[in-house]
């Protein structure tokens, strides 16, 4: 039996020629070893279009008209209709609700020729994305729009998909409530630019699945996939080829448009088309581009008004972040340390040598994994997936282990990488600030003393402790956790300039560095602070040794620059963006 691909557009009476060409080519160019189940959902439709829409049927491909009316009845009244939308845009919100006979389901819309086998599209790997999409090029390429996400949404212009062609993941719209989620929403605030598209981007921020590009070619601005390499082509806005003569790769709707019955109706269309219908269009464009800046100064936009819900504080720190990332001053700390006090040598056993550190290093260890216990079960922090155990388990000496250093816990899920490997007979320790150590008060201060940590310090004769000890811990077998970042930005998703300190100890010990990088999404549970808790999913490198012909200086460089490299392939493949920040290549140079 073959299996069966659902396919999802929406139309109304006057865009179902386009639907009806958009499906030819999808069929033409359909994989037949797959049975494909189309739905087109409406709430009205002449019987003489249904009809030809019907035409279009075939031994693998079955079409069916599904009237949605009853779950518009609820929010039919204030949804935000401007211009050439139309209520259709939003049926792809109640799909997941209305089939749940399917856990994944590809909605397209109507204006689009597709040019590849749409299978090859379905049999991405959603995993728990919500979404399969393309970044939306109106955002990227326009500062207008681009402002607009940023300001009024919240979401980087980066960040922002295309909702015009989807692979939806029902079964977490389904367990997230996603249909409920837009409803309570579009009772909250009335986004009017780019509408369900705005909805579905806040519904699914950070659950995206990136697709390549050439899955939604949108045709806007600057074309950046080569026509050989398009798989859909998407006529967006007013780029419309049964309006308008010389689109961009218009020769592609006109192909498919000749292999169907409307043809004549399409032709005649275009022809009949009118100076004031296109002055109308550039008005609207206009208009867009007015209501986008209009509402990006709104001092009670949706992201405004958000954020003053959340932590002051916290808020302070995002903006210092943003202020220190433009500045290039990344190995600074963006929040207020404990007061740095020196660390004498003999206050800190580094080796736990006496009864007295054993014990409170046992019971250290005791209560902080039962710290994590808590954290865990009240989903302070959720760890998400470990990809690349197999990466710790090749280890067979002591290591470097190095982290991005973005959260008080992150080193906690390193700790869990740690356990799910197969090194407990090794021990785990962690690097930390001299202040830390000294000056961090209760529990905390605790944990920082006693729970194999090794402090740093700003006391000669303490470093000379603190690097015999490192030295010898890492040549009896064991691990030592590095942040070779040095500062701690919160939730900060990029990799930042790395620091020589742990790739001169690996190359001076002869040890490897095990990579590893955790990488975040929203959670849909709210924190004290106002922010949603961020699922990690921690990712574990391939250990990089140092070079038997290269010299310690040339080991160190050697061993950053590929720690780097392993970082940034993991962060552009983990968010689907390359890496970028936000100050001058000069700045950057200097770093």
């Amino acid at each position: 039996m073959k299996e069966i691909i659902p396919i999802f557009y929406a139309c109304d009476d006057n865009f179902v020629k386009y639907t009806i060409v958009s499906l030819k080519s999808l069929i033409l160019n359909a994989n037949k070893n797959y049975q494909y189940k189309v739905y087109i959902l409406i709430t009205n439709i002449s019987n003489e279009m249904a009809a030809l829409v019907k035409e279009l049927e075939n031994d693998y491909v079955s079409i069916e008209f599904v009237n949605v009316i009853s779950y518009l009845k609820e929010i039919n009244k204030t949804l935000p209709i401007r211009d050439y939308y139309s209520k259709t845009t939003y049926y792809r919100l109640f799909i997941a609700e209305m089939f749940k006979q399917y856990d994944k389901v590809i909605y397209i819309d109507s204006d689009t020729i597709v040019l590849n086998d749409i299978s090859k599209l379905y049999n991405h790997n959603l995993k728990n994305n919500f979404v399969g999409a393309c970044h939306e090029q109106a955002m990227l390429q326009t500062e207008v729009f681009g402002n607009y996400v940023e300001q009024v949404l919240g979401i980087s212009r980066n960040n922002y998909f295309n909702a015009g062609l989807l692979l939806i993941n029902c079964k977490q719209f389904r367990e997230n409530q996603i249909l409920l989620k837009f409803i309570n929403l579009l009772k909250e605030y009335t986004f009017v630019v780019t509408q369900d598209e705005d909805y579905l981007n806040i519904l699914c921020q950070n659950r995206v699945l990136w697709l390549e590009d050439s899955w939604n070619v949108e045709v806007y601005g600057d074309i950046k996939v080569k026509e050989e390499d398009i798989n859909i082509i998407h006529f967006i806005m007013v780029s419309k080829p049964w309006h308008y003569t010389n689109c961009r790769l218009e020769n592609h709707f006109w192909k498919y448009a000749k292999e169907t019955s409307v043809y004549n109706f399409i032709l005649n269309e275009l022809n009949s088309f009118t100076k004031e219908q296109k002055e109308n269009d550039e008005l609207s464009a206009k208009r867009l581009v007015e209501m986008a800046i209009k509402e990006s100064n709104r001092e009670d936009s949706y992201y405004k008004v958000k954020i003053k819900n959340k932590d002051f504080d916290r808020v302070n720190i995002v903006n210092k972040i943003k202020e220190y990332e433009a500045e290039g001053r990344f190995d600074e700390d963006v929040e207020n340390d404990p007061p740095t006090k020196e660390l004498l040598p003999n206050k800190v056993d580094y080796l736990r040598k006496s009864i007295y550190s054993k014990a409170k290093t046992k019971l250290a260890y005791f209560m902080a994994r039962r710290f994590l216990n808590n954290i865990i079960s009240n989903k302070q922090m959720i760890v998400k997936e470990i990809e690349g155990i197999e990466n710790f388990n090749a280890l067979n000496s002591g290591a470097i282990i190095t982290c991005n250093h973005f959260n008080a816990f992150d080193s906690f899920a390193i700790q869990m990488a740690y356990e799910a490997s197969k090194h407990k007979n090794r021990t785990f320790y962690r690097v930390i600030r001299e202040g830390n150590y000294t000056s961090f008060p209760g529990f905390y201060g605790f944990l920082m003393k006693n729970c194999y940590t090794l402090p740093l310090s700003s006391n000669t004769q303490t470093m000379k402790k603190f690097i015999k000890s490192t030295n010898l811990l890492l040549q009896e077998g064991n691990f030592v956790l590095f942040y070779p970042e040095q500062s701690m930005w919160w939730n900060y998703r990029k990799p930042k300039p790395l620091k020589d300190g742990a790739y001169r100890f690996a190359s001076s010990n002869n040890v490897p560095v095990l990579p590893c990088f955790i990488t975040m999404s929203d959670s849909n549970i709210k924190g004290n602070d106002g922010y949603l808790i961020q699922e990690y999913t921690i990712h574990i490198g391939k250990p990089i040794y140092p070079c038997k012909d290269k010299s310690l200086k040339e080991n160190i460089s050697y061993m950053k620059n590929e720690n780097y490299k392993v970082w940034k392939k993991i962060y552009e493949n983990s968010y689907k963006t390359k890496l970028i920040y936000d100050c001058n290549e000069d700045i950057l140079l200097n770093v």
